[in-house]
């Protein structure tokens, strides 16, 4: 029998577990409607909620955004053993006010024309579900559950701090 995973609406533990990884995985559906991903770096989550990246105009997830706005996030932090999955919205802005609150000028490399850059735009995801595993890492943790498995033949159940379903 599957095990329960724990259910809840707080998406301030999603955006926690995150708010350190920075880059995702932004998957699209493209033309012939095939999953299209592409690392992308994700800006400081607003107050809103929602998640938040740079991209030109003229990329081709702009296009795929366009024609079907479900995406996919995926990050991964195999060092602090955290994994997170996002489904959500996405909704291109083309907010100056607001490129100008998340440009950061880092992001010159990839944008060279800086925040005034007509090509430059905004994609928002805004949540919909998501889930994340944040394995023990703690050696003593890792080794009662080593003990438990051996001695009882029953598998580490994660805590609700450990693995959680997130219901925008």
């Amino acid at each position: 029998m599957a095990e329960q995973v724990a259910v809840t609406q707080d998406i301030s533990k999603l955006l926690d577990k995150i708010k350190e990884v920075k880059y995702a995985t932004l998957t699209t559906l493209d033309a012939q409607h095939r999953l299209h991903g592409r690392p992308m770096y994700t800006c400081e989550p607003g107050n809103d909620g929602a998640l938040w990246f740079f991209s030109e105009k003229d990329a081709q997830k702009i296009s795929e955004i366009k024609a079907n706005s479900q995406v996919g996030l995926g990050y991964s932090d195999p060092s602090n053993a955290t994994y997170v999955t996002v489904a959500g919205t996405a909704t291109v802005s083309d907010d100056k006010q607001k490129i100008k609150d998340l440009w950061r000028e880092d992001f010159r490399g990839f944008f060279p024309k800086g925040a005034d850059d007509p090509n430059l735009t905004l994609i928002k995801v805004e949540i919909e579900n998501g889930e994340y595993w944040d394995e023990p890492s703690n050696l003593f943790v890792r080794a009662f559950a080593y003990a438990k498995a051996i001695t009882t033949g029953e598998k580490h159940h994660p805590t609700p701090d450990e693995q959680a379903k997130v219901q925008a």
